[in-house]
């Protein structure tokens, strides 16, 4: 009897090291844990793993799709806009007269610069401020208003940022840095108030409106930039865009915008009006300096 118990105690480990007998047991298990709502430990891990790696596959899928569609998007836009444009050559061509413009703007700055320093200007900055401000209708204060919104940040900050980077992804990478460039006119014009140190507007009768004004106000930001960032962009529609019924309006508005800054700015109490007339004399120099540069970084990628 005891014979027989160790014989088949013997036969039983035996039995267990027979090769698939581990193997039966584990997936015995297994079924009995997976019948039970219990896996073990290691297949909870694995199909753990298994699932984040499907969703990580998933969510690159989609972001290749999406970057290819982007692509897709801005290479159709890339085309209409060089289709909607002159090539290098003939807008050269055409822009040479707007060098014209503005020619006598430095002299005429140095002039108003001089008057204002020696106080000889005010009894005419205060006659034509408050002359402007005479048209008291709700439609002129309004465009007054919206005039000067693109000179105030955040907006004159986004606005150039926007612009270059629209500018770049169209396919106009030297239009988009000479761009930056014109619109960028701040460190300039800061430099010149501090040498001036002008006061803001202050007279009886003379209304201010409230704004986050700083600085001195000679010259005028927001004329500068305007006439610079604005007045490049007008020239590059006037010298690039083939359609003039598309041309024209552009044209305008950008004109129009710059045209009315200078008289929103005394409107609103926030500049003399010798502030804007040499600011918009200095920015127009400027202006023509960075469309003659760009000009002549054009002309030597034709002659190539």
């Amino acid at each position: 009897m005891y014979e027989r118990d160790r014989i088949t105690a013997k036969g039983g480990r035996m039995a267990a090291r027979e090769p698939g007998a581990e193997t039966a047991i584990a997936t015995e298990a297994e079924a009995e844990a997976k019948a039970a709502g219990t896996l073990p430990v290691t297949t909870a891990t694995a199909q753990a793993a298994e699932k984040v790696t499907q969703a990580v596959q998933a969510v690159g899928a989609g972001a290749h799709a999406a970057g290819e569609k982007t692509a897709e998007a801005v290479s159709i836009a890339q085309e209409k806009a060089a289709a909607a444009t002159l090539p290098d050559r003939a807008a050269l061509v055409r822009g040479r007269g707007a060098l014209a413009v503005g020619a006598a703007g430095v002299c005429g700055y140095g002039l108003l610069y001089a008057a204002v320093r020696a106080n000889r200007s005010t009894a005419v900055d205060i006659a034509v401020a408050l002359r402007l401000q005479r048209w008291q209708r709700p439609w002129v204060g309004g465009l007054m208003t919206a005039a000067s919104w693109a000179g105030f940040l955040p907006q004159n900050a986004a606005i150039p940022a926007l612009t270059t980077t629209a500018l770049w992804l169209l396919g106009f990478r030297t239009e988009a840095g000479f761009y930056a460039l014109a619109a960028g006119s701040g460190p300039l014009s800061s430099s010149l108030k501090y040498t001036m140190k002008r006061p803001r507007p202050d007279a009886p009768d003379l209304r201010v409106a409230v704004a986050p004004l700083g600085g001195s106000s000679f010259p005028s930001g927001h004329v500068f930039q305007y006439v610079g960032g604005y007045g490049f962009l007008a020239y590059l529609a006037h010298t690039l865009l083939r359609k003039k019924r598309v041309r024209q309006p552009v044209v305008a508005a950008l004109v129009g915008l710059v045209a009315l800054v200078g008289p929103s700015r005394i409107y609103q109490g926030h500049h003399w009006p010798t502030d804007v007339s040499a600011s918009y004399m200095l920015g127009t120099s400027y202006l023509i300096g960075v469309i003659s540069l760009y000009r002549r970084v054009k002309a030597r990628g034709v002659q190539r």
